[in-house]
């Protein structure tokens, strides 16, 4: 499934959505309005437009997502390694380790990931 990009604001609103899905239109109108200073039009216009992109869809009043954020997420973090690293996960994970302190909690985690990785757990 080719997962189409989203900006930033579209991504918040979309935080929202995920969050309180499903989801009336109108409740989200007023939970934009309360945690992005949304008009209702701005909120009407996003839901058309992601709707357009395959992102959600709107049924009865109802909106529910078409794409998890976990899709969305994977598609972003796919992206930009391939644009900035040249798609090698390692050189990534050097450039962002590189100026980071990690606590031994955080690389215990990582390890843990890794692991897991190995046995045939998936990245969970």
């Amino acid at each position: 499934m080719n997962i189409p990009k989203i900006p930033e604001g579209e991504y918040r609103f979309c935080l929202i959505m995920w969050e309180h899905e499903p989801v009336s239109s109108l409740e989200l109108v007023k939970l934009c309005q309360e945690k992005l200073a949304w008009k209702r039009t701005t909120t009407y216009t996003v839901i058309k437009r992601l709707g357009e992109r395959g992102v959600l869809k709107l049924e009865n009043g109802i909106v529910t997502s078409l794409i998890s954020k976990e899709e969305v997420e994977k598609a972003e973090i796919e992206t930009f390694v391939e644009s900035k690293f040249g798609g090698s996960l390692p050189a990534f994970v050097a450039a962002f380790t590189k100026h980071q302190d990690l606590s031994d909690s955080d690389l215990d985690e990582v390890q843990k990931m890794i692991d897991r990785i190995r046995k045939g757990g998936g990245s969970q």
